[in-house]
């Protein structure tokens, strides 16, 4: 019976440091059944207990049910993305004649700059390389 006083006893300072860390982000207030988390940016309430010197955390009941809730609206959406997928409905324009040109002539100006930089650099190498060593 003194071990677990003596562990929650040692877990308080840790829960303060880390409530400290957070910038006060988490708020823990002890109850009759174990320690109620209040997240202050979201204000999700989470339920803790603390056993044989672990404190573990689920979701409040209406907490949990908003979450499902998300879950289910999203799983709604990504099928009826799925559906158009399968039916067509999605566009997938491929781009046209005019973008090709303009991209090819980007990368074609951009290929014509790098290969003269390549020629300028070796043009400097082979002039070092044949300069005599008066050293």
């Amino acid at each position: 019976m003194m071990r677990p006083l003596v562990l929650s006893l040692a877990l308080l300072p840790s829960l303060a440091v880390a409530q400290e860390a957070e910038g006060q982000r988490f708020q823990l207030e002890r109850t009759d059944n174990g320690l109620v988390r209040l997240d202050r940016q979201t204000g999700a309430i989470s339920l803790c207990r603390e056993d044989n010197g672990t404190l573990s955390c689920r979701m409040a009941a209406d907490e949990r049910a908003a979450y499902e809730q998300e879950l289910d609206l999203l799983e709604k959406r990504v099928s009826a993305l799925e559906d158009q997928l399968e039916q067509g409905r999605v566009s997938r324009d491929l781009p046209g004649e005019a973008e090709i040109e303009q991209s090819l002539s980007i990368m074609e100006r951009f290929m014509r700059r790098f290969m003269a930089i390549i020629e300028e650099f070796t043009a400097e190498r082979d002039q070092q390389e044949q300069a005599p060593d008066r050293t």
